[in-house]
């Protein structure tokens, strides 16, 4: 039991020293580019309308199903393999293989980029705001360009730490590699519409489905873990704040986070979160930032003393 805590602890610290492995070798890359393939297959062109379809419902779940089983069956030999070396070994390469299942540095420092840009123009906030949400931000003020990349931060904390962290713990590296590929599913094909010039309304909805059930416990998780670290106010109110969104799971930390900062949070004509916080500012950005450093630090730490009692009371 020693092995898992350990991995954990050293896939946090090679993504604070060094990030993300180059593109060529990134396994959640490879993911995309399967996921890219598959989907021209499966999803029809845009414009054809939008019908009940059976036939693209089970076409889509059968793809996601067999590109999950091969990421499961390639992280279980992976798994089983090192299961044959002496325990530090396992762990250190564990460590390596589970890193890019998550990415808190890269996380952080793309929403830092969208505060400096803003800083600099509401133009280039939008423009490095665009490679961190899908949604249009053409239309976005300074005050929604913040929101929307706090928004981002807190969604993204549970996506890319928690809760590979937690399928990690609960299921070794094929819990988090499924992980990773169900995420990445639903951002590539979980849309209810067009996207990129296809309509993924009936061909996306299992891989939307899919991730909203990985994502259920450790999305509370994570909003738990903001609301309790940021001291935040009125945090019985956090199930009925996130229950605004259409997320059944993002609304989650979004809405921990918009209590923790006293701040509103929303999306225009969609959802608002904490409706009588104050707007936005770029000290709520750093705040904002701060917390969920914390909240990976204390994941960090729960992942140490973890591996101290495993190895104290190892038999």
């Amino acid at each position: 039991m020693t092995v898992l805590p350990a991995a954990m602890v050293l896939a946090l610290l090679i993504d604070r020293w060094w990030g993300e492995p180059p593109v060529r070798w990134h396994p959640v890359v490879w993911m995309g580019l399967g996921l890219d393939a598959m989907g021209r297959r499966i999803a029809p062109a845009a414009g054809q309308g939008v019908r009940p379809n059976g036939r693209l419902f089970l076409a889509g779940a059968l793809a996601w199903t067999v590109g999950a089983g091969v990421v499961v069956l390639v992280a279980w030999v992976a798994a089983w393999a090192l299961g044959q070396t002496p325990w530090w070994v396992q762990a250190l390469a564990l460590g390596v293989l589970l890193k890019p299942m998550l990415a808190w540095r890269m996380l952080r420092d793309e929403v830092r980029a969208v505060e400096t840009a803003l800083g600099e123009s509401l133009a280039a906030g939008r423009e490095r705001l665009s490679w961190l949400v899908s949604r249009d931000v053409n239309a976005l003020d300074a005050s929604q360009v913040r929101e929307s990349a706090i928004e981002s931060l807190a969604e993204n904390l549970n996506d890319s730490v928690v809760a590979p962290l937690f399928w990690f713990a609960i299921a070794g590296l094929p819990g988090a590699a499924l992980y990773r590929f169900a995420n990445t599913a639903d951002a590539m094909w979980g849309y209810r519409g067009e996207r990129h010039g296809r309509d993924w309304t009936w061909a996306g909805k299992w891989a939307a489905r899919a991730d909203d059930v990985l994502s259920w416990l450790p999305a509370r998780i994570t909003g738990a873990l903001l609301g309790v670290m940021g001291a935040a106010r009125g945090l019985h109110t956090l199930p009925a704040q996130a229950g605004r969104t259409p997320s059944p799971n993002s609304g989650w930390p979004m809405a921990a986070m918009a209590l923790a900062l006293d701040v509103r949070l929303g999306k225009p004509g969609v959802y608002e979160l904490h409706s009588l916080g104050r707007s936005p500012q770029a000290d709520d950005t750093a705040q904002a930032l701060r917390l969920a450093g914390r909240v990976v630090a204390l994941l960090g730490a729960a992942a140490l003393l973890w591996a101290a009692l495993a190895w104290r009371f190892a038999p």
